[in-house]
């Protein structure tokens, strides 16, 4: 993986983690019921248990080359899901002891996200 560069990593790992994506989605809508999105729940946790585990050992015990490590952290888990890189910086905030940063950070990511989305749903259905 050395002869890749950076952004070749990403954009590799970003194609593989949407696969991921949806194929985990579509084998979750199989097995549980319709009425809840438990095929984005699924992602969200399952991304941000292997963000954790990617972090300690790709970031903080630098155990791989820099272009694995964006190929895994920020293309594969961050097409698989971005709220695993929500998860991981709130925990960084909240390790540095910077708490009310953290719940900050996370209500307005929540709010303003949601906000977001309903601003964009309204903008396409008035357009």
């Amino acid at each position: 993986m050395a002869f890749f560069g950076e952004w070749t990593a990403v954009a590799a790992g970003g194609a593989l983690g949407a696969l991921m994506r949806h194929g985990t989605t579509l084998a979750v809508a199989q097995w549980l019921p319709r009425g809840f999105p438990w095929g984005t729940l699924a992602v969200n946790v399952l991304g941000s248990l292997f963000m954790g585990v990617a972090f300690v050992l790709l970031v903080e015990r630098g155990l791989v080359a820099p272009a694995w490590r964006v190929f895994l952290t920020v293309g594969l888990l961050g097409a698989f899901t971005t709220f695993s890189a929500f998860s991981i910086d709130a925990l960084t905030l909240f390790g540095t002891g910077a708490t009310a940063r953290a719940m900050l950070y996370i209500l307005a990511s929540v709010a303003i996200c949601l906000a977001a989305a309903l601003a964009g749903i309204m903008m396409a259905r008035n357009f």
